[in-house]
């Protein structure tokens, strides 16, 4: 378990750090804080599959449903569903103006800062101009949250498997003496009749 665990847990991380990344370069924080916990979950896990803590995987298995949900938000928010807008500042708790990161640096994405030659707009105001991008950005966050539920699905069939291996050795296991259920079954001691033994007298 210790082997296939840390592999596993190796994916999940890099992930995590890959995503956790290009959401700071892009000012998201509540995807941020989401990485954020995804990460110390995936090393709660691995340390409860290690050290045999069936309740640290029952937690990581709690989270892992609740990060699909929020990923599976995360695709509707940037496909727009359900009367969403990519637009909005949610994914930055409404404190800053930023966008995604791949917004502006996507593949081929040609980046151009414009001023303004109006009259009566500061010097230093200017917008981006974006063109070329072979992959919109809105679809980029899509299959990096598509592919957060995929690894998560399979943590969490590995995790309940894990925790089914544990609940079998419990059943058969005395995890406080450390020492076989059955063994404390001593067999019946066998009595021995004991006789009085008559003192043999001094022979003279």
């Amino acid at each position: 378990l210790g082997l296939s665990s840390g592999c596993l847990c190796v994916f999940l991380q890099l992930a995590a750090l890959e995503r956790q990344i290009f959401d700071f370069l892009g000012f998201q924080w509540a995807p941020i804080l989401g990485n954020f916990l995804q990460i110390i979950v995936v090393i709660l896990g691995l340390f409860g599959t290690i050290q045999f803590r069936p309740r640290y995987i029952v937690v990581y298995t709690v989270w892992t449903a609740l990060w699909v949900t929020w990923n599976v938000f995360i695709i509707c928010f940037y496909l727009e569903v359900g009367g969403l807008s990519k637009e909005s500042d949610l994914m930055t708790f409404n404190i800053s103006m930023h966008r995604s990161w791949w917004r502006e640096h996507g593949p081929g994405c040609v980046r151009r800062v414009v001023r303004p030659s109006a009259p009566g707009i500061l010097e230093d105001y200017s917008y981006v101009s974006v063109t070329g991008c072979l992959i919109d950005f809105q679809y980029l966050e899509v299959i990096h949250s598509a592919i957060q539920i995929l690894l998560s699905l399979v943590g969490f069939v590995y995790a309940c498997y894990v925790i089914s291996i544990f609940m079998e050795e419990e059943d058969s296991f005395d995890f406080i003496g450390g020492l076989d259920s059955y063994s404390y079954r001593q067999p019946p001691q066998e009595h021995v009749e004991l006789k009085p033994v008559k003192p043999v007298g001094k022979v003279l």
